[in-house]
């Protein structure tokens, strides 16, 4: 079974994350940037998987340069080998140009048999690109699964959402979406890191992708931020003191908040 499985570098979630003053994009360089924690369990689900069934693994990236860093750790987790779709017009790129973009690369690699993904990302949060890559692919879409098993052609997840828990199942090739209740990743072993090094590292441009620039970045983006400030600070707190109009102070504040 030969198993895409996509990552991202973000931001990292302890560092102090802010906008760029010229258009408002996330400003990557201010920020210690790490592999988003789910793709870690993307990563390593995939792994199990070939494990079971053998195959490989091809870590899929797209970033700037400095996303190498993610990919060498997921290629030290034990993943084979990855491709990088880097470009600097790739800047600004929106959710549905970035499956589209994906879709491309997806389609550059040979004979994929399941596409691995977390179900959403710490710096965009839409939740959304694993759908859209499927519909992109044609192929059908198991998202938010907690748990995922392999029979034959037949792929089944118990996909969890807030009404329950559900049993899906769908045959290869498909796109899966994984939870942070899937699985406990690995931590690379020295050995992993230095075979991590040598392991072999694809970087495409658009051109290379068969993807045209105006697809991608602020340019072809679906919706754009026109300003942006940071949050205000915290107010001090308002205190209530109960001498038996306790509740209706409290109700006649959060009236106040349009809260009730």
């Amino acid at each position: 079974m030969n198993i895409a499985v996509l990552v991202k570098q973000v931001p990292d979630t302890w560092s102090e994350r802010k906008l760029s003053d010229s258009d408002h994009t996330l400003d990557r360089a201010s920020a210690d940037a790490v592999l988003d924690e789910i793709n870690e369990r993307a990563v390593e689900e995939a792994l199990l998987a070939k494990e079971a069934h053998g195959g490989e693994v091809t870590v899929v990236c797209m970033g700037p340069e400095r996303a190498t860093e993610a990919i060498r750790k997921a290629l030290s987790m034990g993943a084979d080998k990855a491709v990088h779709l880097a470009d600097e017009a790739l800047h600004g790129t929106d959710a549905v140009s970035t499956a589209k973009a994906l879709s491309k690369v997806i389609g550059t690699l040979e004979s994929v048999d399941m596409v691995v993904a977390g179900n959403e990302s710490t710096d965009g949060r839409s939740g959304a690109v694993p759908a859209m890559l499927a519909e992109l692919l044609g192929w059908p879409q198991l998202t938010y699964a907690r748990s995922l098993s392999v029979d034959g052609s037949n792929v089944s997840i118990e996909r969890e959402t807030d009404a329950g828990v559900t049993s899906v199942r769908a045959e290869l090739p498909v796109v899966v979406s994984v939870t942070e209740k899937i699985n406990e990743p690995r931590y690379p072993s020295f050995k992993g890191i230095m075979a991590a090094k040598k392991k072999p590292v694809s970087t495409l441009t658009l051109a290379d992708a068969g993807i045209e620039p105006n697809e991608v970045g602020l340019s072809g983006a679906a919706t754009q931020v026109v300003s942006s400030a940071p949050a205000p600070p915290k107010e001090a707190g308002q205190q209530v003191t109960d001498e038996g109009e306790g509740g209706t102070q409290i109700v006649d504040f959060l009236a106040g908040k349009n809260l009730v």
